[in-house]
């Protein structure tokens, strides 16, 4: 069985602010990290030995793989790329690390199905994976002759198809001469598939087409995904404390330890974590997550968002379409309003520019240890940094940086309290 290599480096600015505290494969989706989702589907597809390649935040990724190397019964281990040049020489990088001719190669920022891993390794001889995508131009697109591939051709203006590189390789060892030789891209860095369209002049690389697959590279990525495992759920588990007076419609999953409090309406497919209060008089509308230790409290709507571990919006909040990051507290009355006054696509500005999300519904990505003070609202599609504090009253219009507290909406300052944020990686 191939080893496999899994490509985590980079800050994951597409993620901002989520990835202010976090790296991005260890965002939650549902009960686990996306990097536990690929170890998993990659252990089942029968690899017992996993090189992860980082560089940012690289301490969590070796306490997360730790821990997975135990629950799994499986190797891994992790490999500093040092400063990230790019997915060709993190490859590179990794090679020196496993001991199979042939072996997996996967994208750490995105979500494939257990069963497309299997048949992508069942083939026995070079592949990449592809997925017909609905906006093919964000990424490589796969030029294919009966099912061989001829080239990637990277976010073309006009895609030839929509056939894009879903990230998920099955290669050899002929792949490092041209990973070795590679040329800097127009960006700067060492491009895996600049290599890869080398390597298939001169070996023959299927093209295996994924039933599922998406790029976790933007937050509202992680709502569709969450969406999309949510649907799963067939019907109700509730291992927590309901009281009486709570009434749970549809699939629901209320995990042990947590405590769902009287006058509380939950309407699934939902999910609530382990340790999470919610209530009472809370409204859980479809498609909702709440993670462990979170507390959503009187009089709170959610609504298709995620609420991640240990936030807090103790009372009378609406949280809709949106990502409420870890420890953030939310005061009474804040809104993250979800719906644009023109009815029009929300737009997010990722890395300096505006992109359209093309959704008629997204609120707020709140990040880590956020503190908004009573009566804060938001509007669609804004962002608010980690360690921010935004003041009572105030509506945010625009985006927030990590660690600056918001007096008023045309004044800000530099937080006195904690910032646990490299801001030399994410201010401007």
């Amino acid at each position: 069985m191939p080893d496999a290599v899994i490509l985590a480096a980079g800050y994951g600015k597409g993620l901002e602010p989520i990835t202010h505290t976090r790296h991005k494969v260890l965002v939650p989706v549902l009960d686990k990290t996306l990097l536990e989702h690929n170890v998993r589907s990659l252990v089942r597809a029968g690899v017992k030995s996993i090189v992860i390649v980082v560089n940012y935040l690289k301490e969590q990724v070796v306490k997360e793989a730790s821990r997975l190397a135990k629950v799994y019964d499986a190797e891994l281990r992790v490999v500093d790329q040092g400063e990230p040049l790019g997915t060709g020489h993190a490859l590179l990088k990794a090679l020196s690390s496993i001991s199979t001719e042939d072996f997996i190669v996967l994208y750490g920022d995105v979500y494939v199905e257990p069963e497309d891993v299997a048949k992508v390794i069942s083939g026995g001889k070079p592949t990449i994976a592809g997925y017909g995508a609905e906006d093919p131009k964000r990424y490589g697109v796969l030029i294919t002759d009966g099912g061989i591939l001829r080239e990637i051709i990277e976010k073309p203006e006009t895609p030839p198809s929509n056939l894009v590189n879903a990230g998920l390789y099955y290669l050899d060892r002929r792949i490092e001469k041209y990973l070795e030789n590679l040329p800097l891209s127009p960006r700067g860095e060492y491009e895996l598939t600049d290599a890869i369209n080398s390597y298939c002049s001169e070996v023959s690389v299927q093209v295996v087409e994924l039933s599922y697959w998406l790029d976790i590279g933007r937050p509202w990525k992680l709502l569709d995904l969450s969406k999309h495992l949510l649907r799963r759920i067939e019907s109700q588990t509730i291992l927590g404390h309901v009281e009486g007076g709570v009434r749970v419609r549809g699939p629901v999953v209320i995990e042990e330890g947590a405590e769902v409090l009287s006058g509380t309406y939950i309407w699934g497919p939902a999910y609530i974590g382990r340790e999470a209060i919610v209530g009472p008089n809370a409204f859980i509308r479809p498609y909702s997550v709440v993670l462990r230790g979170a507390r959503v409290g009187f009089n709170v709507e959610v609504k298709a968002s995620i609420v991640m571990e240990d936030a807090h919006a103790a009372h009378q909040a609406y949280i809709g379409d949106s990502v409420v990051c870890e420890h953030a507290n939310l005061g009474a009355g804040t809104i993250l309003a979800n719906l644009r006054f023109d009815d029009g696509n929300v737009k997010y500005r990722v890395k300096g520019v505006v992109e359209d999300t093309g959704r008629r519904k997204l609120g707020a990505i709140i990040g880590g240890y956020v503190k908004t003070g009573v009566n804060v609202s938001t509007v669609p599609g804004v962002k608010i940094g980690a360690y921010s504090w935004i003041n009572p009253g105030v509506t945010v219009y625009r985006d927030v940086p990590p660690c600056t507290h918001v007096i008023s909406e045309n004044e800000s300052r530099p937080v006195k309290g904690e910032c646990c944020v490299d801001l030399s990686v994410w201010r401007p």
